[in-house]
């Protein structure tokens, strides 16, 4: 447990409808599904071969009746969950349910001080004792934050959880900061544009063929709101939603049919996805991702 603190160390979805969202997955990521349910919690754990990735729950009716979405949701280890989620009102955070003894361990969902919800958990009963490499098939292989500053909260994630920014941009008008857990480089922050409503985590899952996945997103009744598009490492990603409204993202490589790279050293983007809006760019050097 030790190894894994400071990362994500669980992911969880919770749907209107978990038999269509295992399913989904299944066919897109080729996660299997497993119940996992006890006497008071009905609860469904995605594998990838022996191990378990994450789980899929119920939104809850009250949820429902106060407007709340399906939504993946990250867990980051900690060796103290409730003297965490005390020092998350110090610095400007809210937890939103206090810490408790779980299915899955002793958790507390909160927010940043941009109101980006993510989960605290301590002694996770399922998921690996040291973070898994991020190109592992069927794996959790990135962290997004859209925040409404990613300057500003940055320095609430670094003082929580000791994150560290990696590989500073050299232009003060990019705004996507890659940052490191315990050394290793895990994810980005960027700020999000005005027509995104609220900061969100967003989480990509690994795929041998990001074509062959984006085609199964929209087969299984899911949308691709942008991409695929090519990150100056030479994998691709696509950002997608899947049929009952979770944003998640996909990050793989091309088929044999795709493999022109452009010489630029950086890419750009500049989107809408439906309702969420992204802009920003890369610069080498990067991770492979």
């Amino acid at each position: 447990m030790v190894d894994q603190l400071g990362h994500f160390a669980w992911y969880e979805l919770i749907t209107t409808d978990v038999a269509a969202a295992g399913a989904f997955y299944g066919k897109v990521v080729g996660w299997d599904v497993k119940d996992a349910s006890t006497a008071g919690l009905a609860y469904t754990l995605v594998t990838a071969g022996d191990a378990a990735v994450g789980g899929l729950m119920d939104l809850p009716d009250e949820g429902r009746r106060l407007g709340a979405t399906p939504r993946w949701v990250g867990y980051v280890a900690v060796d103290d969950v409730d003297a965490t989620a005390a020092r998350i009102g110090h610095l400007g955070g809210t937890v939103l349910v206090p810490p408790t003894d779980s299915n899955i361990g002793r958790i507390s969902i909160v927010a940043d001080p941009q109101e980006a919800t993510f989960a605290l958990v301590a002694g996770p009963i399922y998921g690996q004792l040291k973070p898994s490499g991020l190109d592992e098939p069927r794996r959790v292989g990135w962290h997004e934050l859209l925040a409404a500053d990613r300057n500003v909260v940055f320095d609430f994630y670094r003082e929580l959880f000791g994150w560290q920014k990696a590989h500073a941009e050299t232009d003060p008008a990019d705004f996507y900061q890659l940052f490191a857990a315990r050394g290793q480089i895990i994810g980005g922050m960027f700020t999000k544009l005005p027509s995104v409503s609220q900061p969100f985590w967003l989480f990509y899952f690994n795929v041998d063929d990001i074509g062959a996945a984006a085609k199964r997103v929209n087969a299984g009744g899911g949308k691709i709101l942008q991409g695929p598009i090519e990150l100056p490492d030479g994998s691709w990603i696509a950002r997608c939603v899947d049929p009952q409204g979770a944003l998640f993202a996909l990050q793989g490589a091309r088929g044999p049919k795709h493999t022109n790279r452009p010489s630029a050293a950086e890419v750009g983007w500049s989107a809408k996805w439906g309702d969420v809006a992204s802009r920003g760019r890369m610069v080498l050097p990067r991770p492979k991702r």
